[in-house]
Formats: C-alpha cells, sequence, structure tokens
C-alpha cells in the first residue's frame, strides 16, 4: 500500500502545530502587510494580524511561490510515495491551478485537489482525505472522490463590520455607509466558488438565526439522508463561537464532534474580526 502524505495550505485555518496532531502538512500562505511579506502560521499570528488590521495596515493576501510548493512536495517525497494536496478553492484563489500545473511534472506522484472548499469546510476535506488513506485508497482515487464532493458543503457568515467588505471593493462606499448607518449585519454565504450575500439583518440574534434557518434548510433538502458534520467558526471571537456552538448543539442534537476554529486569515482579510460562522459538509463514505 502507498505511504501517502495530505498536504494543504494555511487558508484550511490549521495551525502548524494542529497539523502535526493530525499527521499532515500545511503550506503557510503569505500576506502582505504595508509592503512586507509574513507567512500565515509561521510569523504571522492571529493576535498579531488583528492588531494590524485594528491599526489600519494595508493588508492583503498573496500566493505561495512555485519554489516553496515544490520544496515541501520534494521533502515529503523523500519519505512518501504519493503526495494529496488539497489548497483552497480554485474559485477564490489561483494557487489551485498553480499547484495543479506544478504537480504535471511529478509523474502522478502529486494529486491537486479542487474541491471548492476554503477553511472550516477544508478543514472537513481533509479529514475525509485522512480516512480514506486508512480505507487504502490512492491519491488518484482521494482526489477524484474529494473532488465528486467538494460542492457538497455550506459556509454561512455574519460580520460587525462592513468596513472590510468596502475595502475589498465587495460593496460600494455608498452601500457601506447606508448600511452602517441603519446598523445592518450582512450574512454572507460560501458554496464553493465565492463569497456572496445571503440575508440583512439588523442584530446578532437575528443574523444566527438566519444562518441556523440556512444550515437546517440545507440539512433538510440538499443534505437530506445524508451523513453530515458541523462546525462553528469565528475571527477573534471565540468567546461567542463558543456559545454559539450550545445554540447549534440544542438546534441539531445527534451531530457528533461539532468543533469550534477560526476562520482562515484569509477570510479575516476580507471580513474583520467579531465574525461567526456556522458551516455543514457531507462526510465521505469510505
Amino acid at each position: 500500500m502507498n505511504k501517502i502524505a495530505i498536504v494543504t495550505d494555511s487558508n484550511s485555518g490549521i495551525s502548524q502545530e494542529k497539523a502535526k496532531e493530525m499527521g499532515i502538512y500545511v503550506l503557510p500562505m503569505p500576506f502582505l502587510i504595508d509592503g512586507k511579506e509574513h507567512l500565515d502560521g509561521v510569523d504571522l499570528f492571529p493576535k498579531e494580524f488583528y492588531e494590524y488590521l485594528e491599526k489600519d495596515a494595508d493588508v492583503s493576501t498573496s500566493q505561495p511561490s512555485p519554489e516553496s510548493v515544490m520544496r515541501l512536495w520534494d521533502d515529503l517525497l523523500k519519505e512518501y510515495d504519493q503526495i494529496v494536496h488539497i489548497p483552497m478553492s480554485s474559485g477564490l484563489s489561483g494557487s489551485c491551478q498553480t499547484a495543479k500545473m506544478l504537480a504535471e511534472d511529478y509523474d502522478g506522484k502529486v494529486e491537486v485537489v479542487n474541491n471548492q472548499r476554503i477553511s472550516i469546510t477544508l478543514v472537513h476535506a481533509i479529514m475525509d482525505a485522512l480516512n480514506l488513506v486508512k480505507a487504502g485508497k490512492n491519491a488518484a482515487e482521494i482526489r477524484e472522490i474529494l473532488e465528486a464532493e467538494g460542492l457538497q458543503s455550506s459556509i454561512y457568515i455574519t460580520v460587525t463590520t462592513l468596513k472590510y467588505l468596502k475595502k475589498g471593493g465587495r460593496i460600494t462606499p455608498a452601500a457601506a455607509a447606508l448600511g452602517t448607518m441603519l446598523r445592518l449585519k450582512p450574512v454572507l454565504q460560501i458554496q464553493g466558488e465565492k463569497l456572496d450575500a445571503f440575508a440583512k439583518v439588523r442584530t446578532m440574534s437575528a443574523a444566527k438565526r438566519v444562518m441556523l434557518d440556512a444550515i437546517r434548510n440545507d440539512l433538510d433538502s440538499r443534505f437530506h439522508g445524508c451523513r453530515m458534520q458541523i462546525a462553528v467558526a469565528h475571527t477573534n471571537n471565540e468567546a461567542a463561537a463558543l456559545e454559539f456552538k450550545k445554540e447549534i448543539e440544542a438546534e441539531f442534537p445527534g451531530y457528533p464532534d461539532i468543533f469550534v476554529n477560526e476562520l482562515s486569515l484569509s477570510i479575516a482579510c476580507h471580513i474583520g474580526d467579531g465574525s461567526l460562522a456556522v458551516a455543514c459538509s457531507k462526510i465521505v463514505e469510505v
């Protein structure tokens, strides 16, 4: 049986420390902050990141260099027979397409998965990949299964400020000013390829209700009869996320292992701190 390494990037929200616990490898994503490059999880951590946002620093995301990707792969192939590389969704970054192009020179030893996931749903995909490795699947089979199931997930996010959506050009300055004046809290969704508007509400409690209803609708319609997993996420808002988890457990009894995680910094860059999110993903059967 092939010895297979699972690789993702820090858009998963998985820290280097957590990656070691899981037995996977995380490629750190570069951030440019006031013109200086930092690597997510290496010399840039959530605490420092949110301090930069608070100081209104110029923060933007970037792709890993081809050299850094190939260096990681080359090192891993000294120990492993094959690699399954699961980057963030191709609809949200060009890093997936770059990795696919680089993998063409690895004679089938590296399989790059484009399964339209990011952050907590990407974590779900990695968990599925680990189970598929245990089940004896090879790298190509794992890629095919994960890509076939890629869109079987949802994320709903509410934000506390419109500042970063305006800054990133996702809403106009006029819409941001009106929303701030009316104290609107947008609920956003990620259904694979992009971050989209879903609803507008006035309070956090209303936003949580909208997200819970959206997840319930997904579970009852899109995912009816499927085995599912649910997760909670946040940007620098852990106490509220833990409270939200209790509400979700009350609403959806019988869903085990609902975990709480930070949304990846690549998402936080566009929505700021204080957000809450809930996600669900179909569990891949092995």
